[in-house]
Protein backbone atom coordinates (compact mmCIF):
# COMPACT_ATOMS: atom_id res chain seq x y z
CA UNK A 1 0.00 0.00 0.00
CA UNK A 2 2.66 2.51 1.03
CA UNK A 3 4.81 1.69 -1.99
CA UNK A 4 1.91 2.30 -4.38
CA UNK A 5 1.13 5.67 -2.78
CA UNK A 6 4.80 6.64 -2.92
CA UNK A 7 4.58 6.19 -6.68
CA UNK A 8 1.55 8.42 -7.27
CA UNK A 9 1.76 11.17 -4.65
CA UNK A 10 3.86 14.29 -5.31
CA UNK A 11 6.71 14.87 -2.93
CA UNK A 12 5.09 17.47 -0.67
CA UNK A 13 4.64 17.54 3.13
CA UNK A 14 1.38 16.35 4.65
CA UNK A 15 -0.66 17.23 7.70
CA UNK A 16 -2.35 14.60 9.86
CA UNK A 17 -5.89 15.47 10.99
CA UNK A 18 -7.98 13.37 13.37
CA UNK A 19 -11.73 14.00 13.39
CA UNK A 20 -13.67 12.71 16.39
CA UNK A 21 -17.36 12.89 17.24
CA UNK A 22 -19.50 13.08 20.40
CA UNK A 23 -20.03 9.83 22.29
CA UNK A 24 -23.81 10.24 21.77
CA UNK A 25 -23.33 9.50 18.04
CA UNK A 26 -21.56 6.18 18.56
CA UNK A 27 -24.61 3.98 19.32
CA UNK A 28 -26.44 5.54 16.37
CA UNK A 29 -23.69 4.62 13.92
CA UNK A 30 -23.30 1.23 15.56
CA UNK A 31 -26.96 0.49 14.85
CA UNK A 32 -26.76 2.00 11.37
CA UNK A 33 -23.62 0.56 9.83
CA UNK A 34 -24.77 1.60 6.35
CA UNK A 35 -24.08 5.21 7.37
CA UNK A 36 -20.44 4.47 8.22
CA UNK A 37 -19.58 4.50 4.52
CA UNK A 38 -20.72 8.11 4.27
CA UNK A 39 -18.76 9.37 7.29
CA UNK A 40 -15.32 9.46 5.54
CA UNK A 41 -16.85 11.37 2.62
CA UNK A 42 -18.34 13.91 5.04
CA UNK A 43 -15.01 14.36 6.79
CA UNK A 44 -13.13 14.84 3.55
CA UNK A 45 -15.74 17.20 2.16
CA UNK A 46 -15.61 19.32 5.33
CA UNK A 47 -11.86 19.82 4.88
CA UNK A 48 -12.15 20.44 1.13
CA UNK A 49 -14.95 22.98 1.56
CA UNK A 50 -13.01 24.79 4.28
CA UNK A 51 -9.91 25.02 2.08
CA UNK A 52 -11.95 26.18 -0.91
CA UNK A 53 -13.72 28.88 1.14
CA UNK A 54 -10.67 30.15 3.04
CA UNK A 55 -7.91 30.06 0.42
CA UNK A 56 -9.51 28.85 -2.81
CA UNK A 57 -7.29 25.77 -3.13
CA UNK A 58 -7.92 22.11 -3.79
CA UNK A 59 -6.14 19.63 -1.55
CA UNK A 60 -5.00 16.02 -1.64
CA UNK A 61 -7.03 14.11 0.95
CA UNK A 62 -6.75 10.48 2.03
CA UNK A 63 -9.09 9.13 4.70
CA UNK A 64 -8.71 6.06 6.91
CA UNK A 65 -11.67 5.24 9.14
CA UNK A 66 -11.08 3.55 12.50
CA UNK A 67 -13.97 2.22 14.54
CA UNK A 68 -12.39 0.54 17.58
CA UNK A 69 -10.85 1.88 20.76
CA UNK A 70 -8.36 0.52 23.25
CA UNK A 71 -11.07 -1.38 25.17
CA UNK A 72 -12.45 -2.88 21.93
CA UNK A 73 -15.33 -0.46 22.27
CA UNK A 74 -17.02 1.14 19.27
CA UNK A 75 -15.33 4.54 18.80
CA UNK A 76 -15.63 5.68 15.16
CA UNK A 77 -13.24 8.43 14.10
CA UNK A 78 -11.24 9.46 11.05
CA UNK A 79 -7.50 9.62 10.44
CA UNK A 80 -6.96 11.98 7.52
CA UNK A 81 -3.82 12.71 5.55
CA UNK A 82 -4.01 16.16 3.93
CA UNK A 83 -1.46 17.87 1.72
CA UNK A 84 0.08 20.90 3.43
CA UNK A 85 -0.41 22.84 0.19
CA UNK A 86 -2.88 22.81 -2.65
CA UNK A 87 -3.75 23.81 -6.19
CA UNK A 88 -5.17 27.33 -6.55
CA UNK A 89 -7.09 27.04 -9.81
CA UNK A 90 -7.85 30.77 -10.08
CA UNK A 91 -4.12 31.52 -10.49
CA UNK A 92 -3.14 28.08 -11.81
CA UNK A 93 -0.34 27.69 -9.28
CA UNK A 94 0.55 25.48 -6.33
CA UNK A 95 0.31 27.09 -2.87
CA UNK A 96 3.09 25.44 -0.85
CA UNK A 97 1.90 25.99 2.71
CA UNK A 98 -1.50 26.49 4.30
CA UNK A 99 -2.43 27.32 7.88
CA UNK A 100 -5.09 24.89 9.11
CA UNK A 101 -7.49 26.55 11.52
CA UNK A 102 -8.70 23.94 14.03
CA UNK A 103 -11.82 25.81 15.08
CA UNK A 104 -13.01 26.42 11.52
CA UNK A 105 -12.27 22.81 10.56
CA UNK A 106 -14.20 21.61 13.61
CA UNK A 107 -17.20 23.72 12.62
CA UNK A 108 -17.15 22.38 9.07
CA UNK A 109 -16.87 18.76 10.30
CA UNK A 110 -19.61 19.29 12.88
CA UNK A 111 -21.97 20.71 10.27
CA UNK A 112 -21.25 17.89 7.78
CA UNK A 113 -21.82 15.00 10.20
CA UNK A 114 -24.92 16.49 11.84
CA UNK A 115 -26.34 17.17 8.37
CA UNK A 116 -25.73 13.52 7.38
CA UNK A 117 -27.52 12.13 10.45
CA UNK A 118 -30.32 14.69 10.27
CA UNK A 119 -31.02 13.90 6.62
CA UNK A 120 -31.02 10.16 7.36
CA UNK A 121 -33.51 10.79 10.16
CA UNK A 122 -35.82 12.80 7.89
CA UNK A 123 -35.79 10.02 5.27
CA UNK A 124 -36.62 7.39 7.93
CA UNK A 125 -33.49 5.33 7.21
CA UNK A 126 -32.05 5.83 10.68
CA UNK A 127 -32.65 3.26 13.43
CA UNK A 128 -32.44 4.53 16.99
CA UNK A 129 -33.78 3.86 20.45
CA UNK A 130 -34.77 7.52 20.56
CA UNK A 131 -37.90 8.89 18.99
CA UNK A 132 -37.54 11.09 15.92
CA UNK A 133 -38.24 14.21 17.99
CA UNK A 134 -35.72 13.28 20.70
CA UNK A 135 -33.15 12.39 18.07
CA UNK A 136 -33.46 15.75 16.36
CA UNK A 137 -33.21 17.48 19.75
CA UNK A 138 -30.03 15.52 20.53
CA UNK A 139 -28.51 16.46 17.18
CA UNK A 140 -29.34 20.12 17.78
CA UNK A 141 -27.77 20.01 21.25
CA UNK A 142 -24.58 18.36 19.97
CA UNK A 143 -24.34 20.90 17.17
CA UNK A 144 -23.99 23.66 19.76
CA UNK A 145 -21.09 21.93 21.50
CA UNK A 146 -17.38 22.26 20.79
CA UNK A 147 -16.05 19.05 19.24
CA UNK A 148 -12.49 17.82 19.56
CA UNK A 149 -10.29 17.51 16.50
CA UNK A 150 -6.52 17.27 16.25
CA UNK A 151 -4.28 18.86 13.62
CA UNK A 152 -0.65 17.77 13.64
CA UNK A 153 2.20 19.75 12.18
CA UNK A 154 3.26 19.14 8.58
CA UNK A 155 5.49 16.10 8.16
CA UNK A 156 7.02 14.15 5.33
CA UNK A 157 4.88 11.93 3.15
CA UNK A 158 6.63 8.76 4.27
CA UNK A 159 5.98 9.54 7.95
CA UNK A 160 2.27 10.18 7.44
CA UNK A 161 1.91 7.05 5.31
CA UNK A 162 3.48 4.89 8.00
CA UNK A 163 1.38 6.53 10.74
CA UNK A 164 -2.03 6.49 9.05
CA UNK A 165 -1.44 3.43 6.89
CA UNK A 166 -1.01 1.17 9.92
CA UNK A 167 -4.74 1.46 10.62
CA UNK A 168 -5.62 -0.16 7.29
CA UNK A 169 -4.41 -3.71 7.84
CA UNK A 170 -4.09 -3.52 11.59
CA UNK A 171 -6.54 -5.84 13.41
CA UNK A 172 -8.41 -4.47 16.44
CA UNK A 173 -6.51 -6.87 18.69
CA UNK A 174 -2.73 -6.96 19.00
CA UNK A 175 -1.64 -10.56 19.57
CA UNK A 176 0.88 -9.62 22.25
CA UNK A 177 -1.95 -8.19 24.38
CA UNK A 178 -3.68 -11.56 24.66
CA UNK A 179 -2.09 -12.69 27.89
CA UNK A 180 -3.81 -16.06 28.22
CA UNK A 181 -6.61 -18.18 26.76
CA UNK A 182 -7.84 -20.69 29.31
CA UNK A 183 -10.86 -21.91 31.28
CA UNK A 184 -13.37 -20.45 28.83
CA UNK A 185 -12.08 -16.89 29.05
CA UNK A 186 -9.51 -14.61 27.43
CA UNK A 187 -7.22 -12.39 29.45
CA UNK A 188 -6.64 -9.24 27.40
CA UNK A 189 -4.44 -6.21 28.11
CA UNK A 190 -6.59 -3.24 27.07
CA UNK A 191 -5.19 0.22 26.41
CA UNK A 192 -6.66 3.07 28.44
CA UNK A 193 -5.69 6.06 26.29
CA UNK A 194 -7.35 8.59 28.60
CA UNK A 195 -5.26 7.64 31.62
CA UNK A 196 -2.28 6.44 29.54
CA UNK A 197 -2.08 2.99 31.07
CA UNK A 198 -2.90 -0.65 30.33
CA UNK A 199 -5.75 -2.44 32.08
CA UNK A 200 -6.27 -6.20 32.34
CA UNK A 201 -9.72 -7.24 31.05
CA UNK A 202 -11.41 -10.65 31.04
CA UNK A 203 -13.80 -11.79 28.29
CA UNK A 204 -15.66 -15.01 27.63
CA UNK A 205 -14.92 -16.61 24.26
CA UNK A 206 -18.32 -15.70 22.79
CA UNK A 207 -18.13 -12.15 24.14
CA UNK A 208 -14.67 -11.64 22.65
CA UNK A 209 -15.77 -12.89 19.22
CA UNK A 210 -18.85 -10.65 19.33
CA UNK A 211 -16.65 -7.64 20.08
CA UNK A 212 -14.36 -8.38 17.15
CA UNK A 213 -17.12 -9.20 14.66
CA UNK A 214 -18.47 -5.65 14.64
CA UNK A 215 -15.16 -4.39 13.24
CA UNK A 216 -15.13 -6.66 10.19
CA UNK A 217 -15.49 -4.26 7.23
CA UNK A 218 -18.41 -4.62 4.88
CA UNK A 219 -17.70 -6.52 1.66
CA UNK A 220 -16.21 -4.29 -1.02
CA UNK A 221 -15.45 -1.38 1.33
CA UNK A 222 -12.07 0.26 0.84
CA UNK A 223 -9.97 0.87 3.95
CA UNK A 224 -8.38 4.02 2.50
CA UNK A 225 -10.36 6.43 0.35
CA UNK A 226 -9.15 9.25 -1.88
CA UNK A 227 -10.72 12.70 -2.22
CA UNK A 228 -9.86 16.10 -3.63
CA UNK A 229 -7.05 16.06 -6.16
CA UNK A 230 -6.68 12.29 -5.69
CA UNK A 231 -10.31 11.54 -6.58
CA UNK A 232 -10.37 9.43 -9.78
CA UNK A 233 -11.92 12.12 -12.00
CA UNK A 234 -9.70 14.92 -10.67
CA UNK A 235 -6.61 12.80 -10.89
CA UNK A 236 -7.20 11.96 -14.54
CA UNK A 237 -7.64 15.63 -15.45
CA UNK A 238 -5.16 17.46 -13.24
CA UNK A 239 -2.43 15.08 -12.12
CA UNK A 240 -0.06 15.66 -15.06
CA UNK A 241 -0.32 19.43 -14.60
CA UNK A 242 0.40 19.19 -10.87
CA UNK A 243 3.66 17.37 -11.50
CA UNK A 244 4.66 20.11 -13.97
CA UNK A 245 3.87 22.84 -11.40
CA UNK A 246 5.97 21.09 -8.77
CA UNK A 247 8.75 20.36 -11.26
CA UNK A 248 8.58 16.67 -10.41
CA UNK A 249 8.28 13.41 -12.29
CA UNK A 250 5.89 10.62 -11.31
CA UNK A 251 7.70 7.71 -9.75
CA UNK A 252 7.21 4.40 -11.55
CA UNK A 253 4.89 1.92 -9.92
CA UNK A 254 6.84 -0.76 -8.05
CA UNK A 255 6.92 -4.19 -9.64
CA UNK A 256 4.51 -6.65 -8.12
CA UNK A 257 6.17 -9.02 -5.68
CA UNK A 258 6.06 -12.70 -6.53
CA UNK A 259 4.52 -15.25 -4.21
CA UNK A 260 8.01 -16.48 -3.36
CA UNK A 261 9.22 -12.99 -2.38
CA UNK A 262 6.12 -12.25 -0.26
CA UNK A 263 6.30 -15.61 1.51
CA UNK A 264 10.02 -15.16 2.21
CA UNK A 265 9.47 -11.62 3.52
CA UNK A 266 6.56 -12.65 5.77
CA UNK A 267 7.66 -16.01 7.13
CA UNK A 268 11.43 -15.90 6.69
CA UNK A 269 11.80 -19.14 4.72
CA UNK A 270 11.87 -19.87 0.99
CA UNK A 271 8.84 -21.93 -0.17
CA UNK A 272 10.83 -23.17 -3.19
CA UNK A 273 13.58 -24.81 -1.16
CA UNK A 274 13.38 -28.37 0.10
CA UNK A 275 14.27 -29.53 3.60
CA UNK A 276 17.93 -29.87 2.57
CA UNK A 277 18.16 -26.30 1.28
CA UNK A 278 18.17 -27.28 -2.41
CA UNK A 279 16.09 -25.24 -4.88
CA UNK A 280 12.96 -26.92 -6.20
CA UNK A 281 11.64 -26.59 -9.75
CA UNK A 282 8.57 -27.73 -11.63
CA UNK A 283 9.04 -31.16 -13.22
CA UNK A 284 5.49 -32.12 -14.10
CA UNK A 285 2.17 -33.35 -12.83
CA UNK A 286 1.19 -36.86 -11.86
CA UNK A 287 -2.09 -38.36 -12.93
CA UNK A 288 -4.25 -39.01 -9.85
CA UNK A 289 -4.65 -42.62 -8.84
CA UNK A 290 -8.17 -43.91 -8.23
CA UNK A 291 -8.69 -45.36 -4.80
CA UNK A 292 -10.97 -48.37 -4.68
Amino acid sequence: MAEDLEAILPDVPYVGITLTMPAEFRPILQQNRHLLHGVPAMGAEAILQWARASTGVRLIVLVVQQTFGGFLNFVPHLHIMVSAGGLQESTNRWIARLRFNEKELMQAWRFALVALLSEACKKNILKSDLSSKDLQAMLAAQYKREWQIYVNRARSKSYQLKHDGRYIRRPPVAQHRIMSVDNGQIEYLAKDTRHKQFVLKYYKYEEFVDLLSQYVPERGRHAMRYFGLLAPRSKAKLWAGIFVMLNQRPRPHPTRRTYRERYLRTWGNDPLQDSHGHPMCWVGRRVPIEVA
